[in-house]
């Protein structure tokens, strides 16, 4: 029961979890010795090999307490290939950058990789490891809910009208 105008709630993720380690190892060979000391205030390797998140916790509460429509969780295809798979016919969700903090972490790997928006978009979570899509009339008691579990939460965009061969996900600037 997803429609246009529905809220795009984003929790945070506290690295690249289990997306991808391939190109993650080469960015690491790529830089060789110019890898830095630290990213996001942690050791470099730690940063790196941070544990992917799990939302089960927090997200039962908040499906206890609130209408939530659809959930995704940004595993490997990113944001462009995971969030449609909870997008009926003729929805598309609009992202806004910016809207949810970017770590060191996804600069580095993508100013190292050479990599476009789109791609890092496809293949890493760039900070969101899971969706919420709710009725915009819950989205802020759910937020509430969430962060009261210890999530960072973020408004990240909305459900809007697509049409059939545009792309189902776009981040805004």
């Amino acid at each position: 029961n997803v429609d246009a105008g529905d809220v795009v709630l984003g929790l945070a993720s506290h690295g690249v979890h289990s997306n991808g380690f391939s190109l993650v190892r080469k960015c690491i060979e790529r830089a060789g010795d110019a890898c830095p000391a630290q990213l996001d205030g942690q050791p470099f390797k730690q940063a790196i090999m941070a544990p992917t998140r799990l939302y089960v916790k927090p997200i039962l509460e908040a499906l206890q307490a609130h209408p939530i429509k659809a959930l995704a969780h940004i595993t490997g295809g990113g944001l462009l290939e995971n969030i449609p798979r909870v997008l009926p016919a003729g929805a598309g969700a609009d992202l806004q950058r910016g809207s949810w903090p970017r770590t060191e972490l996804f600069d580095w790997l993508q100013a190292t990789a050479g990599i476009d928006d789109i791609e890092m978009n496809r293949t890493f979570n760039n900070g969101i490891g899971m969706v919420v899509v709710i009725d915009a009339a819950h989205a802020a008691a759910c937020m509430q809910t969430l962060k009261a579990c210890g999530e960072q939460v973020f408004e990240i965009g909305q459900i809007v009208p697509r049409a059939e061969g545009e792309a189902p996900v776009r981040v805004l600037p």
